[in-house]
């Protein structure tokens, strides 16, 4: 395997030298999906982004600075991936038009580092010669150079460079490998005195066969698949096994959320006990103290508790998408997705959806069938998110003791939390059935996916994506779920009687609650209730926060807790249909402005929220008259 740092390749790095004084220079990052450009950008920038072994999670163009020797800094653009300049999807749209000038908002890049993996070189040079054609100073990062050695493949990085006429560099952004040969491009691309013009390479007919005869010409001996590699995947992709194996996975998942994260629980909600009771003790008796106490930790802190179990969901979704399993995944789901007039391409964007719907959305930009992304789109809220997990818990924890049901493997609680996630995604497919058998029906699009060589998850990756999630968690207990549980106390002591405060029922807050009271009255709702739905719109775990803060001020807080006060306000038939109204509501205006702004106007999301509203009203009165009669 030749050094690709030779002087050959530092001289075709200076001839393609182009003159930026003055303003920023803007250098795309371009590659196909799974190639480890988001790894890369990383690198380069020190920005954390998100990183997955499948193609469709950057789906919107991501930048960072990168700074030269003299001072002055470079913008680089994360691009979305792309196979080909020739678009066929909504992501593959924003790569084209940005580096063909068609975005005005967006100036023209400068410079190209073209990510390619260097394990999978024969087909990643399809993009080459597109990108060459673009009469760009551009570097060829034929990254995963750790994962080539390892698996006995090798490529001549001189011979290849001479192929394409463009520099040539071997990387690993994981191990942080060769990356000064990208600084030597990035220095000599934007230090020369004046523009050097760039061979224009012509296209041929079959860029396949281009490819193919540059990989051969370059002494390219693709590596070999590890052997537990090909063990891993008859199993996992077996017809029969592969289900069976992502059953036992998700079980796994539910039953460690609900056991290993007690402890953690715990201690979280001592910590805001404690520090609630010493607030309350060191502030005097005022206003400011109540809204500290009832408002502020009796809203946020309840929120907060379930802080552990969020974060245990999102390492085990970490683990998954690094290792390459949910790959394997998508190519499983693809056959069940077909039976309902998808493709799994749309299990991208379903499985973004456990997180949030909000990306879950953006991500459907991937499917290359606008009637097949505008029923992802219409089902995606369905997904149970992670903002739905705090009341699941709450109320099942409240109203269900955690009895095993499959020894060790399987409690009570686990199963119902399970149920509710098959629910809404049962309701998905019920509705992609329909959506796709008359409004939305069209012919089924081939499936094809890369699947990456399994990988260790590294604990610095894991590491830094639950340091994410806490921020985003934090962020939106800070910002929104702060703001309502703020704005809430204020109504819940308006208006002022005599200069006091009302009793809670006879307050803005109870007025509006009352209100609404005999609409939800049949699904076993009280006026408490009817707040938190009402508040739930701007985020869903909000309506823990909301109870909180009115059972803080109703002072139900000395009666064991928040669930002892749910029992209060509801009895069984109550809990069961408000955790299926939340498993059909869309409860999320965030996610109904990004409806709007992907499909161009509000008629969509108008439409879709009225679907599960009235779904979840339905639904909900069903279960709590079932219950009750069966109780």
């Amino acid at each position: 395997m030749r050094s690709p740092f030779s002087e050959e390749v530092h001289l075709k790095v200076s001839a393609g030298s182009a003159l930026m004084d003055g303003p920023t220079a803007t250098v795309a990052l371009v590659g196909p999906p799974n190639c480890g450009k988001s790894t890369l950008f990383n690198r380069l920038t020190g920005l954390r982004q998100k990183t997955a072994n499948f193609p469709g999670v950057t789906v919107e163009r991501h930048h960072g600075t990168v700074g030269l020797s003299d001072g002055r800094e470079l913008e680089i653009l994360d691009l979305p991936g792309t196979y080909s300049l020739t678009p066929r999807s909504e992501d593959e749209r924003i790569t084209d038009d940005l580096l063909r000038g068609k975005m005005p908002e967006v100036c023209i890049p400068d410079a190209v580092l073209l990510v390619l993996d260097s394990t999978n070189l024969g087909r990643h040079l399809v993009l080459a010669a597109p990108m060459l054609a673009l009469e760009k100073p551009i570097l060829v990062i034929l990254n995963m150079a750790d994962e080539l050695r390892r698996r006995g493949g090798e490529v001549d990085v001189d011979a290849l460079s001479g192929r394409l006429g463009a520099p040539v560099v071997l990387v690993s952004a994981a191990k942080g490998e060769g990356l000064d040969g990208i600084s030597q491009f990035l220095e000599s691309t934007f230090r020369a005195p004046e523009p050097v013009g760039l061979p224009v390479l012509q296209s041929p007919p079959s860029c396949r066969q281009w490819a193919g005869q540059v990989a051969a010409e370059s002494a390219y001996r693709p590596p070999v698949a590890p052997v537990w590699t090909r063990r891993l995947d008859r199993l996992f992709l077996h017809p029969f096994l592969g289900p069976l194996v992502f059953l036992m996975v998700v079980l796994a998942v539910f039953q460690t959320i609900f056991n290993a994260a007690v402890p953690l629980m715990d201690a979280v909600e001592a910590l805001i006990t404690g520090s609630g009771s010493w607030l309350e003790g060191a502030l005097p008796d005022s206003a400011l103290k109540d809204l500290v106490v009832e408002g502020v930790w009796g809203g946020v802190g309840s929120v907060l508790v379930f802080l552990p179990q969020i974060l245990l969901l999102f390492l085990f979704l970490g683990v998954l998408e690094d290792s390459g399993y949910l790959a394997r995944a998508a190519v499983i789901a693809d056959r069940t997705m077909a039976k309902v007039g998808l493709q799994g391409k749309s299990f991208i964007p379903l499985l973004s959806a456990y997180a949030c719907a909000v990306p879950a959305v953006m991500a459907t930009r991937t499917i290359e069938n606008k009637r097949d992304r505008l029923a992802t789109i219409l089902i995606a809220p369905f997904m149970t998110c992670a903002a739905r997990l705090p009341v699941y818990i709450l109320v099942i924890a409240a109203f269900m003791e955690n009895r095993p049901l499959l020894g060790p493997f399987l409690g009570t609680r686990a199963a119902a939390l399970l149920g509710l996630y098959l629910l809404g995604f049962l309701a998905a497919l019920v509705t992609a059935v329909i959506l796709k058998s008359t409004i939305l029906k069209s012919d089924r699009t081939p499936f094809v996916m890369e699947l990456p060589p399994y990988r260790w998850p590294t604990a610095k990756s894991l590491g830094l994506r639950l340091l994410d999630r806490s921020k985003i968690f934090l962020r939106r207990a800070g910002t929104v779920i702060l703001s309502v549980a703020v704005g809430l106390w204020i109504l819940a002591h308006l208006p002022l009687v005599d200069g006091q405060a009302p009793e809670i029922g006879e307050s803005l807050a109870g007025t509006m609650g009352r209100t609404i009271e005999p609409i939800i009255e049949p699904l076993g709702f009280d006026w408490k209730i009817g707040v938190g739905l009402v508040t739930s719109l701007a985020a869903r775990e909000v309506i823990v926060g909301t109870l909180g803060t009115l059972n803080g001020i109703d002072g139900d807080e000395n009666s064991g807790g928040l669930q002892e006060a749910l029992r209060q306000d509801l009895d069984l038939g109550g809990a069961v249909a408000l955790l299926v109204f939340f498993a059909f509501a869309m409860q999320c205006m965030s996610t109904v402005a990004m409806v709007r702004r992907e499909t161009g106007g509000w008629r969509i999301p108008i439409l879709q929220f009225t679907y599960m509203g009235v779904l979840a009203y339905v639904a909900a009165f069903a279960a709590n008259q079932l219950v009750t009669w069966l109780v």
